[in-house]
């Protein structure tokens, strides 16, 4: 799975000009299934997200994650963070889970995501999406399951 996580003062998503998504302080997630993603990478990853700190504490530390500063999420599917850009100029995206696969494991993220932050609110998997956001910092985070779980099992 790939996630950018971007830390927002609020962020929306919208469907043909009408809003489906919304969130406050928090974060906007950018997430990818990737064809070879399974369920452990799906949980271990909403666990590194949510207790993820980069929001300040009081003394302006970067040590806070989302649930200590009753953050809420905005969860967006995207599977263009699945481009392989390394042939010719058109990107493919044969990397990213099929449609069913993707839906699956999206809302299982969501889910399990949710037993940490109580608030999240997603776009519409597969529509053409508008994302409007406020950027808090800005401070934006790139995970990547495959990257991080080399590391783990080392």
């Amino acid at each position: 799975m790939r996630a950018v996580i971007q830390r927002v003062s609020h962020a929306c998503v919208a469907v043909d000009g009408n809003t489906v998504g919304s969130c406050g302080k928090g974060y906007l997630i950018l997430l990818c299934v990737m064809e070879n993603d399974t369920e452990d990478e799906m949980r271990f990853l909403a666990s590194k997200i949510a207790k993820l700190r980069i929001f300040e504490d009081e003394n302006g530390k970067i040590n806070r994650s989302v649930t200590d500063v009753g953050g809420e999420i905005l969860l967006v599917s995207q599977f263009t963070l699945a481009a392989n850009c390394s042939h010719g100029n058109r990107p493919d995206f044969l990397s990213a889970a099929k449609p069913e696969k993707a839906t699956e494991l999206f809302d299982k993220f969501k889910a399990e995501l949710s037993t940490f932050v109580p608030h999240i609110e997603t776009g519409v998997f597969g529509a053409h999406m508008d994302v409007t956001l406020e950027n808090d910092g800005p401070f934006t985070v790139i995970l990547d399951t495959d990257e991080i779980m080399k590391k783990v099992k080392k």
